[in-house]
């Protein structure tokens, strides 16, 4: 995998998941949070097993990521690395990395408000703030209560 600025916080970032159940990680453009922190959390006791999901605004975001990080595994997208976008999926029951679209997050919490079987959710570009991303925000708190 290349080297990426990211790789210098990640240690740090995992002790934090590790010990919380949330994070804010701000890096710049390029810097690898999209496609380089869901294939470094992956391993992590704490995850168990379960999925990540990872929130992107646009459709063409969501299965380019899922497509970089599946080639970085050697894979195609649905194996590990999968995507979920409106009327396209890439998924599996090996997918344990599901790259999402704001809609489809929304369903996913309105089907399953617990997200059973998910350990982690990640918001990229959270920046780009919109009713859409607020929403699914906070049903993903409010899953955790549940």
């Amino acid at each position: 995998m290349p080297d990426l600025p990211i790789e210098d916080v990640l240690p740090d970032l995992k002790t934090v998941l590790r010990e919380r159940t949330e994070a804010v990680l701000q890096a710049p453009t390029g810097a690898g949070k999209t496609t380089r922190v869901p294939l470094a959390l992956l391993g992590e006791d704490w995850l168990g097993g379960d999925k990540i999901i990872v929130l992107e605004p646009r459709r063409l975001a969501a299965r380019s990521a899922a497509q970089y990080m599946a080639q970085q595994l050697g894979e195609e997208a649905g194996e590990t690395v999968g995507y979920r976008v409106r009327m396209d999926r890439q998924v599996s029951a090996r997918t344990r990395i599901e790259v999402v679209t704001e809609g489809v997050l929304t369903r996913m919490l309105q089907d399953d408000p617990s997200l059973e079987g998910v350990g982690a959710v990640l918001f990229d570009e959270f920046h780009e703030r919109n009713l859409q991303a607020d929403l699914g925000l906070a049903l993903t708190l409010q899953a955790r209560e549940v």
